[in-house]
């Protein structure tokens, strides 16, 4: 295994743990701004705060990791990403600094202000399909030459591109999903019934859109990226195993059995997720940019691994903790239920 590949294995994995992390935090502002609307805001309200009380303000840990990482061993992507993704990005930095001020209004300001709870909600969707931008140009077909000599960022291809509105809509699905399933079996911990079923009932509805729109990501990836679709093919027993633990996943929840359907939900994406980045390997930016033509010195390399590994032993710990004793912790989580 090279040291490039050493590289964007330990961005992968930071990444995934902010999908995941990111997706349960994201949909628990949606669902608690929906129920609202809806008028089941009484039912969910006390399981989703002692959720994200303790944690809302880890989740962007992995995201700061990510970004340093990206930047520290792949320093031409400050370029070709930073100049055609500086107004996506910019617009998630602000929707991220409006998501937490708004939370802090509404848990520590004026309670049950339901326009705070709302706005949250509502930043926490736009979130994930805005740095979904990422994702799609990375794909190829959305950078051109600008007139001034430098490149920039295809709006009118990216707006009309159906491929990139599949990787939107898949971004938007997959995070009330997993939201949804962790929310069951936190529910199941909390010994909430009410919250379970509602929670239960969002599982199955969020289900089969996510893999509905995941089969079309492929189907569009044939004609948007060829030779990506190839490496979709060369892997597909991962994404058959990927599949396999969806029904799984849904077995679980079925026989009410929400913390194993939980972790093969995990697994479900963990799968699809490694899968899709093996695939488009050696390619950072479609047909720009490869891991191996932008890797940083060695001496730069090693030295931000090490650093890398320290902070997951800071971390890890760090969230077991917070799990351990917060989150998990029957006590704490039921304290609102009485």
């Amino acid at each position: 295994m090279t040291i490039e590949i050493i590289g964007i294995s330990v961005l992968w994995l930071f990444l995934f743990g902010y999908v995941i992390v990111a997706s349960i935090d994201f949909g628990a502002g949606f669902f608690n701004a929906s129920t609202i609307v809806t008028g089941k805001h009484h039912i969910v309200n006390n399981v989703i705060q002692r959720y994200l009380s303790p944690v809302w303000e880890i989740t962007n840990v992995f995201l700061v990791f990510f970004f340093v990482g990206m930047i520290g061993f792949f320093p031409k992507t400050a370029y070709y990403f930073g100049t055609v993704l500086l107004i996506p990005i910019s617009i998630s930095i602000i929707l991220l600094a409006l998501r937490g001020s708004y939370y802090a209004f509404g848990t520590y300001g004026s309670k049950g202000h339901k326009g705070y709870t709302l706005m949250y909600g509502v930043t926490g969707v736009l979130i994930p399909a805005s740095l979904s931008t990422a994702l799609i140009v990375s794909q190829g077909g959305f950078i051109r030459e600008a007139s001034w000599g430098g490149i920039e960022l295809d709006y009118v291809a990216l707006l009309t591109s159906p491929f990139a509105w599949s990787i939107v809509v898949l971004s938007l699905v997959s995070v009330l999903f997993i939201s949804a399933s962790f929310l069951a079996y936190y529910s199941s911990v909390a010994e909430d019934q009410k919250a379970l079923r509602l929670f239960r009932k969002y599982t199955w509805i969020w289900s089969f859109p996510t893999i509905i729109t995941a089969l079309g990501i492929i189907i569009e990836m044939r004609w948007h990226n060829p030779a990506h679709f190839e490496g979709l093919l060369s892997l597909w027993w991962v994404f058959a195993v990927s599949f396999v633990c969806f029904v799984v996943s849904l077995w679980f929840l079925k026989t009410r059995q929400y913390g194993w359907s939980f972790i093969f939900v995990v697994l479900q994406f963990a799968c699809a997720f490694y899968g899709y980045g093996v695939s488009r390997y050696p390619y950072l930016l479609y047909p720009h940019l490869t891991i191996y033509d932008s890797f940083t010195n060695e001496t730069m390399a090693y030295a931000l691994i090490v650093v890398f590994i320290l902070g997951l032993m800071l971390l890890i710990p760090s969230l077991y903790l917070v799990f351990k004793l917060f989150v998990m912790n029957k006590p704490y989580i039921k304290k609102g239920n009485v």
